[in-house]
């Protein structure tokens, strides 16, 4: 059975990167017994200049798209709505701050090394999302390496320190000279870019497709 790499560009205060992996899991789960997928999560910072404060998260979307509250409200609604369609807890949506997540992903770097990627960035989507905590708070990734069975003493110390930055920052700018701009980017087998949380039957097809191409080089 063939294995296809899959690059997931994602933050973990993007809600839209949430849904885009439990749509890739829906699409991954049609594919079982088909293809094999080798996944790798990439960083990218929605907010990379803001302060360690952050914001409300409306008024931070109010300024950003130039929108009302009440649209604004309505559109995170849908969200939440799509979210909770799919079992993502998205009940802190509405609470939580728009925060800078550079010592998230440094944390996800060193997560990647014991293969706990995964299981990590799904706990730092739940806490914000469904707990509206700050992901790149020291103390909740704490929180959250113990949860997924890691040492919460090094990912707090991670968080509190600079390391993995160089990682990061170039793995950023790798897929930004990708062409990967706006997140959720798919980057399957390193050649083809998949923008957006597609819904699984596109992701399937994607990926049938890329896997037979692969297969006939």
């Amino acid at each position: 059975m063939q294995t296809l790499r899959i690059d997931l560009v994602s933050d973990v205060a993007c809600p839209w990167c949430a849904i885009g992996y439990r749509r890739l899991e829906q699409a991954l789960e049609t594919l079982k017994g088909e293809i094999n997928v080798e996944l790798h999560w990439q960083p990218f910072e929605l907010n990379r200049d803001m302060p360690p404060e952050g914001e409300p998260i409306l008024e931070h979307l109010c300024r950003k798209y130039g929108k009302d509250a009440a649209s604004m409200e309505q559109s995170q609604r849908e969200i939440m709505a799509v979210a909770e369609e799919l079992g993502l807890n998205f009940r802190g949506a509405q609470e939580r701050r728009a925060n800078n997540t550079f010592a998230a992903h440094r944390v996800l770097a060193w997560a990647a090394t014991q293969n706990r990627e995964t299981a990590l960035q799904l706990a730092l989507f739940e806490a914000y999302f469904g707990e509206a905590k700050n992901p790149a708070d020291p103390l909740v990734l704490r929180e959250k390496a113990i949860e997924v069975g890691l040492d919460g003493d090094t990912a707090e110390a991670i968080a509190r320190s600079d390391q993995y930055t160089e990682e990061v920052r170039a793995a950023q700018q790798r897929f930004m000279d990708a062409g990967v701009n706006a997140v959720p980017g798919f980057i399957l087998d390193g050649r083809y870019l998949i923008p957006g949380a597609q819904p699984p039957e596109v992701l399937v097809d994607a990926l049938r497709q890329v896997a037979e191409e692969s297969a006939n080089r």
